[in-house]
């Protein structure tokens, strides 16, 4: 039985920073070979001296847009695992705008269906998808009705592929708020800070998690052959407080 990622091709959307570039240079150091995949070609560059240029690929890719993300798979080729993590969305009450209220379904529901979608015919049967959710959605505030029922569909969508696409194995990964660059672009320090100390105030371990945890997770659920259909939960246990 394998543990370890050694010699397999991992494709990441969104993994230039925050939980998608943790969880490829946790890969890496275990021996796989990284696709990534993002908007921003600075960070892919960023991302490529990081993790080193004879480890990882990049290919700039719009998520949101659906004929890109075809032809990115086709590009690809055959791989092994799967990770989805890249959104950029906002937030509100049910008096929200239809903006808002479609941002989340927009940029983290439908890019996801969608690269599962054209990913599937190129992935190893013995391979992983793992999508990405949000404790929000099991544990939702009194600002997201919209955003709680896209982290909803998310988990459901990961039971629903486990189940169409068996054997290869598809689990979702539901974090808390994770310290990254990616919270609150473009905030102020002070107002990140903030955010962080009221989350920190309102989960069992009273801190904000690491991507690193939020990336060990990942590589879990893409190792162990005998998970699927599952969502976990690295979030300081914010679903429970």
């Amino acid at each position: 039985m394998s543990i370890t990622l050694k010699n397999q091709r991992i494709v990441i959307i969104g993994g230039s920073s925050g939980i998608g570039l943790a969880t490829a240079k946790q890969a890496v150091e275990q021996g796989a070979y990284v696709i990534l995949g993002g908007r921003s070609e600075e960070k892919l560059d960023k991302a490529k001296q990081i993790l080193g240029y004879d480890s990882v690929e990049t290919h700039s890719l719009d998520n949101k847009d659906e004929v890109a993300l075809k032809s990115f798979f086709e590009r690809v080729g055959n791989f092994d695992h799967l990770f989805t993590p890249g959104a950029s969305y906002v937030r509100g009450p049910i008096t929200s705008s239809a903006d808002v209220a479609h941002s989340c379904f927009n940029a983290k529901f439908w890019p996801q269906y969608h690269a599962v979608k054209y990913a599937a015919p190129y992935l190893n049967a013995k391979g992983s998808i793992v999508l990405m959710s949000g404790a929000f959605g099991q544990r939702p505030l009194a600002d997201g009705a919209s955003y709680a029922a896209c982290n909803g569909a998310i988990e459901s969508l990961g039971k629903a592929l486990a189940v169409e696409l068996a054997p290869i194995r598809v689990n979702v990964i539901s974090p808390g708020t994770i310290n990254t660059s990616f919270n609150w672009e473009g905030a102020e320090q002070e107002v990140r800070d903030q955010s962080y100390d009221e989350y920190a105030k309102i989960n069992l371990l009273g801190r904000i998690g690491h991507a690193s945890e939020a990336a060990h997770t990942t590589i879990y659920l893409m190792t162990n052959g005998y998970t699927t259909g599952s969502t976990l939960f690295p979030d300081g246990g914010y679903i429970l407080r």
